[in-house]
């Protein structure tokens, strides 16, 4: 089968791939799909509208990741928080998503959901942004999901050093019914968040950083890092306390990161789930004793790095454009919508390019409906 595309010509696609649907969780690693949120293709989510959000899809989606024994991180920044899934879609998806988990399991195991403090953009003071977190922490444990802390543009205006990060994260983790994970998510991802932990400098915030959570240790499940620093996250990962994971955040470098300890919160294995889980069990094994299986895990995730390189490029915040194009290949939505009208964020050229790795990756499920809808847009396109 092949199609044209713009840059490359006339594309061949590779052999198709099964992947196994296993529906158990990997036992070596902690690992999270970043889930994004399906558009209404009929909802008004032209830019600054309120999110309209088709839930039957979204939901289908989470079962989706759960089938292949990923864990769900949700109202994340793949979810568009802070560009354009607003407070009352976060809450709903929160609660909806969380409920759905229970015909899996423990929802507090299964999905972990973001707050932060993005409903109150007035926030200005230390009081007022512990408020607006204290309200998202109590809406995320009320649906029975586990926590997870997300920086916050506000802390990050208001914060006048490290001190002042200190005294509001204090807080929160007495407002906790059990640990959270602290989410580092670097200004590559939103440039709001410069200077966050209280230094530019990342060495400095790197400890600040750390002094909060040997501080807190008992109540930090994991921390997640978004920095796309390889060498910095391995030794940060030997700096946390007995018993505090670190989630990697990396998607330029999660194979090899994975491979040397870290656990995983991942926007990138929303688009590659398939891939993931059958590497995982492949690092299972080799973790068990089976020397081939370490080459069989790089042999899975190598060619997805590049693909997920090419989403993630930069401007790194719309990578979530080229997450929801997979999502409709794969026919896991019927539109290539999303809210705030975000998927127009990546030029024509870039998506093909995406197309074309994302077969070299075997991640095309459906060969023929992913070159239909491919053409499709080609020829809204004018090609």
């Amino acid at each position: 089968m092949r199609i044209d595309l713009p840059g490359f010509g006339s594309y061949p696609l590779r052999e198709p791939v099964s992947w196994p649907v296993v529906g158990t969780p990997a036992g070596s690693r902690v690992v999270y799909a970043a889930a994004h949120v399906v558009a209404d293709p009929l909802g008004d989510n032209t830019p600054g509208s309120p999110a309209a959000v088709d839930w039957d899809a979204t939901l289908r989606f989470r079962r989706h990741l759960w089938s292949h024994g990923l864990r769900v991180a949700d109202a994340m920044d793949t979810a568009q928080r802070n560009m354009g899934l607003d407070w009352a879609a976060t809450r709903e998806l929160i609660r909806r998503s969380a409920a759905e988990a229970r015909s899996y399991g423990d929802p507090a195991t299964l999905v972990a959901c973001g707050a932060g403090t993005d409903h109150a953009p007035g926030a200005a003071d230390l009081d007022a942004i512990t408020a607006a977190y204290a309200e998202q922490i109590e809406t995320v444990q009320a649906a029975g999901a586990g926590v997870i802390v997300m920086a916050s543009r506000q802390l990050a205006r208001a914060a006048t050093g490290p001190k002042d990060y200190h005294q509001v994260y204090g807080k929160l983790f007495g407002l906790a019914e059990r640990p959270v994970i602290l989410h580092w998510l670097g200004e590559m991802f939103d440039p709001h968040l410069a200077g966050y932990w209280g230094s530019r400098d990342v060495a400095a915030a790197t400890e600040s950083f750390l002094e909060l959570v040997h501080a807190h240790a008992p109540m930090v499940d994991g921390v997640k890092v978004s920095l796309l620093d390889e060498e910095h996250e391995v030794r940060l990962r030997a700096a946390l306390p007995e018993g505090v994971r670190l989630y990697t955040g990396d998607d330029f470098n999660y194979p090899s990161l994975i491979r040397s300890g870290s656990h995983a919160l991942l926007g990138i294995f929303d688009a590659i789930a398939p891939a993931a889980a059958a590497a995982l069990r492949e690092l299972d094994a080799a973790e068990a004793g089976d020397e081939s299986a370490a080459a069989r895990y790089e042999e899975i995730l190598a060619p997805t790095v590049p693909l997920s390189r090419k989403i993630f490029e930069t401007p790194t915040y719309n990578y979530k454009t080229g997450i929801v194009f997979l999502a409709w290949l794969n026919g896991h939505q019927n539109a290539f919508a999303m809210v705030n009208g975000a998927q127009s964020a990546r030029s024509l050229v870039h998506l093909s390019e995406v197309f074309r790795l994302a077969d070299q990756a075997g991640l095309l499920a459906d060969q023929e409906l992913a070159v239909r809808r491919m053409r499709a847009l080609l020829a809204v396109n004018g090609l």
